[in-house]
């Protein structure tokens, strides 16, 4: 089952932390600077560790340079 969340990115804060909104889409925290694809690959990675799936099953499909993403999780049903 592929599940597509829209996820508002913020780069260089102090603290990693996953926000759940009340409308199903996520605010994510990162450490890592916007730079050469640092924050994405550390979003994939918190996004793994939140559904306890495979990095490989997390895909950004649109916004890869925006604070803005649409991301695709497979989940195994």
């Amino acid at each position: 089952m592929q599940k597509k969340m829209s996820v508002k990115v913020k780069p260089n804060s102090k603290i990693q932390k996953v926000i759940e909104e009340a409308d199903g889409s996520l605010t994510i925290n990162l450490k890592s600077p916007p730079v050469d694809g640092k924050a994405n690959e550390e979003l994939i990675k918190l996004l793994a560790e939140k559904f306890d799936i495979p990095k490989s099953d997390i895909k950004i499909k649109s916004g890869l340079s925006s604070r803005q993403k649409l991301v695709e999780i497979t989940l195994e049903e």
